[in-house]
């Protein structure tokens, strides 16, 4: 079932649970963590391998969809009871853990993910980045901006946007809030900056911080496309990334084609809308706290050429 962004209540359907699934008995051990969240949506994709090891849930209030136009900074409505009983306005809902009893928790070579997942298949339409502490699994913040594409007449993205977000009930905020990829490449910089995440100049690579993203798609592919588009060069920062579809694979020894294939894995129900980026980006920053709860290390998997940005070097030996 879709829900609709613009709903009145949450309808909440359980998702069937899988059977357990574990980890390599060589990389992990004893108890397992697990976070338990309602979830109402329509689910796209089937596992395809044997499910990981049971684990504890972790109950946590009942789900409530984001304000999409508190995620642009357009909100208007911060003291309305009703707006605030009917949408969330904490970036970090449900994605709150307890790491104080986790033992098998490694030290990073990362401070910080930015938990990417785009969304537009002709041009980007959806820009979500969720900043997630690597040491306490913490939300910091969250980037989210809806895109504009530059070559389309009016009439095309009319029809784009309500294919892609008229299921979802959110047409309206993004037809309100959209702005042009470069646009939001400016604002996206602004707001690393804010969070001290340059190595030395604006623009260039990221401090102790490093991209996560489900299937290489977004950074590989997505990200130099639209540049070409807006007649922009490709930002340094874009030149490396974690795969987590290649982590999980390294680490679990199972092959997840997809984040809703990992959720179940882990069963971790999903919450929000498929295929909704910033839904998206939050279930895929859950998959990694539980993956960093079982001590997996999230290492960068592929990484551009220099001077030769457009080949990649993929740096897992076993990869999806």
């Amino acid at each position: 079932m879709m829900i609709s962004r613009f709903s009145s209540r949450c309808r909440r359907n359980p998702l069937p649970v899988p059977p357990p699934l574990s980890a390599s008995p060589s990389l992990v051990t004893g108890k397992r963590h697990c976070i338990s969240l309602s979830a109402s949506l329509h689910v796209g994709e089937e596992s395809t391998s044997a499910p990981i090891q049971a684990t504890p849930s972790r109950n946590y209030n009942r789900w409530k969809p984001l304000c999409l136009y508190y995620t642009q900074g357009r909100c208007t409505k911060v003291d309305d009871p009703l707006h605030i009983e009917k949408f969330n306005h904490n970036f970090g809902s449900g994605l709150g853990l307890d790491v104080s009893d986790s033992k098998k928790l490694r030290s990073q070579e990362l401070d910080f993910f930015l938990v990417l997942d785009l969304e537009g298949k002709v041009e980007i339409l959806e820009f979500p980045v969720l900043l997630l502490e690597a040491k306490t699994m913490s939300v910091i913040d969250i980037f989210h901006r809806f895109v504009r594409p530059s070559k389309m007449s009016e009439q095309r993205i009319n029809q784009y946007i309500e294919g892609k977000y008229g299921k979802f009930g959110v047409d309206r905020v993004w037809h309100d809030t959209a702005i042009h990829f470069n646009e939001v490449i400016l604002q996206f910089e602004e707001w690393l900056g804010k969070h001290q995440l340059w190595m030395k100049n604006p623009g260039g690579p990221l401090r102790r911080a490093a991209f996560v993203t489900c299937g290489n798609w977004d950074l590989k592919t997505k990200i130099p496309d639209q540049c070409t588009v807006s007649r922009m060069t490709l930002p340094p920062y874009f030149m490396e990334w974690i795969n987590l579809k290649d982590i999980f694979l390294n680490f679990y020894n199972r092959r997840a084609p997809g984040m809703v294939s990992m959720m179940k894995e882990l069963r971790i129900p999903l919450q929000g809308s498929h295929h909704l980026g910033i839904d998206d980006t939050k279930n895929i920053a859950r998959v990694l706290q539980h993956m960093l709860l079982d001590g997996a290390l999230m290492q960068i998997s592929a990484r551009r050429l220099p001077g030769s940005p457009g080949k990649v070097k993929f740096l897992f030996e076993n990869r999806v």
